[in-house]
């Protein structure tokens, strides 16, 4: 019986010199302890060595799928045939191949499976020729080989070049923004005027490293980089400049900043390009979906592609709002709708008040179109395009909806009522703005002196109202007075009674919170005048 042997350096066909100690399976595995037993048992009949890793990945691949390579077969009709003998093999669908092609007799058995575990142990005495370190790197090299052709590896592929230079890009932008900032405030000392005219940046930072020093505007041409208009604008702010002097070394040293500013510009514009030619090549569909930027951005969040395809759609919808998450999480506030998906296109081009419904479809399909570029071997973008069309055509029909209206027929559009905004407009107010006196001082005075004399009028008025009721007080008092003497001459003794029982009663009654303070005031004159008439009258 002979037995294939597949190794990562090549294919070996081995002679079973004994295959009566093959029937007892429990204990074969003591026949391969040491190479010397080993060799009593089976022997190496041809051994077909690989050329390359490249060619061992071909052959590895075949046998995967259950098809015979070239190389294989040509060993195969070579000593198999010509032996006659029945062939063990490790696969049983390799085996049935094998049958087919060859019309070769194949075994596969629990034995046939021990004895190749019996061969694998002691390969390196049964294969002569074949040095232990030979056969690592060739079993290294054909173990990654074949993980890459698991996976679909392809070089292009690689997204660690993404997550590189979208972080480049960030870091570029900063130290871009730092480097105009401090251009500007420098070269502001002398020629203040040119940063108020030049908006732009990098227009700024050219016209400067062409010019240089505010003097040499007049005679400088600058129609490469401004318009007519501004260019005359700028030449007429360089005479009447308000700026200071400065020496030949500062103008020197701001210009150096300004061809640093120049070159890392131009670096970000290139790198801008190599990024978008990156994601269209590793990650088509998720560009078209949400753009190179933001796909990218959510690319290097997640570490990967791999690592991204693998997350859900509402992870993907925050991913990059992971403190705001959180902390609403923490405080049972709302979570937050979006995170670095806000920043695609069609997030932006929605009402705020459907941002979230959008983010969340947009993210939704954006992970199918991740998960399509992970895994999928069709390299196109008209998953992408077909997906962006659907939510294009879903958010119009979101914005139409406040706009629409359902008719009798249920079809036709009802016409819409011109909307008219009718509100109070406040117009504003320009008197408070001054603080100077509206009119002059002696009106002034003559406007309080009227003042005086209508209160002093007021006042004396109310006097001659007080002293009116008090006359009026005075002569009740005089008859009351006159009344009781008449009583206390007839009845003093039941007006003694009657006075004890008074003042008992008053004792008992407190004063009320209501009574006005000017009775207690009356009062008191009055008792004063009716002690004295009684002591008269007792006299």
């Amino acid at each position: 019986m002979l037995v294939l042997f597949e190794t990562s350096v090549g294919y070996a066909i081995f002679k079973v010199l004994n295959e009566k100690k093959l029937q007892e399976v429990d204990s074969l595995w003591k026949e391969f302890e040491t190479p010397e037993k080993a060799n009593k048992i089976v022997k190496l009949k041809h051994f077909e060595k690989f050329q390359d890793t490249a060619e061992a990945l071909a052959a590895f691949t075949a046998l995967m799928e259950g098809k015979i390579n070239k190389q294989l077969k040509k060993v195969l009709k070579k000593i198999v045939k010509e032996a006659h003998e029945p062939l063990a093999v490790a696969d049983a669908k390799l085996g049935g191949v094998i049958k087919e092609k060859l019309n070769l007799s194949c075994i596969h058995s629990p034995v046939v499976n021990e004895l190749m575990r019996g061969i694998r142990s002691q390969m390196d005495g049964l294969i002569p020729g074949v040095e232990p370190r030979e056969m690592a790197a060739m079993c290294l090299g054909l173990a990654h080989s074949l993980s890459r052709y698991r996976l679909k590896f392809s070089a292009d592929k690689v997204d660690t070049m993404i997550v590189q230079a979208i972080s480049l890009l960030d870091d570029l932008d900063k130290e871009l923004n730092n480097y105009i900032m401090r251009c500007r405030e420098w070269y502001g000392w002398h020629f203040p005027e040119l940063g108020k005219i030049i908006s732009d940046n990098l227009t700024y930072c050219k016209c400067l490293q062409k010019v240089g020093d505010r003097k040499n505007y007049a005679s400088a041409t600058l129609s490469e980089f401004l318009s007519e208009e501004v260019e005359a604008e700028v030449k007429a702010a360089a005479e009447i400049s308000m700026g200071t002097e400065v020496s030949e070394e500062d103008i020197c040293n701001i210009l150096h900043l300004c061809t640093q500013v120049i070159e890392i510009s131009e670096y970000r514009t290139q790198l801008y390009e190599y990024l978008q030619n990156r994601m269209m090549a590793i990650a088509p569909n998720v560009t078209v979906m949400v753009g190179e930027l933001v796909g990218a951005r959510l690319i290097a969040h997640a570490g990967s592609l791999l690592n991204l395809a693998k997350h859900a759609a509402s992870t993907v919808q925050i991913l990059g709002a992971e403190k705001a998450l959180f902390r609403a999480l923490k405080s049972r506030r709302d979570t937050p709708k979006y995170g670095l998906i806000y920043h695609a296109s069609l997030v932006g081009q929605t009402s705020p008040k459907h941002k979230g419904k959008i983010s969340r479809m947009l993210a939704a399909k954006t992970v199918l179109a991740i998960r399509y570029d992970a895994f999928g071997e069709d390299s196109s973008s008209a998953m992408g395009v077909e997906n962006r069309a659907k939510l294009e055509a879903r958010l119009r029909i979101l914005e139409d909806r406040g706009i629409r209206k359902i008719s009798g027929t249920g079809k036709a559009l009802a016409k819409a009522e011109k909307y008219e905004h009718k509100s109070e407009v406040k117009t504003y107010d320009p008197s408070g703005d001054s603080t100077l006196p509206t009119c002059s001082k002696k009106r002034k005075i003559e406007e309080v002196d009227k003042e005086d004399e209508i209160t002093e009028k007021k006042a004396k008025k109310a006097k001659i109202k007080i002293k009116a009721e008090v006359e009026e007080e005075e002569v009740e008092e005089e008859a009351a007075a006159e009344e009781e003497e008449e009583e206390v001459e007839e009845e003093p003794s039941v007006k003694k009674k009657k006075k004890k029982d008074k003042k008992k009663h008053i004792k008992e009654e407190p004063l009320s919170e209501e009574e006005p303070c000017t009775s207690t005031a009356v009062l008191s004159p009055e008792k004063k005048k009716k002690k004295k008439k009684k002591k008269e009258a007792e006299d």
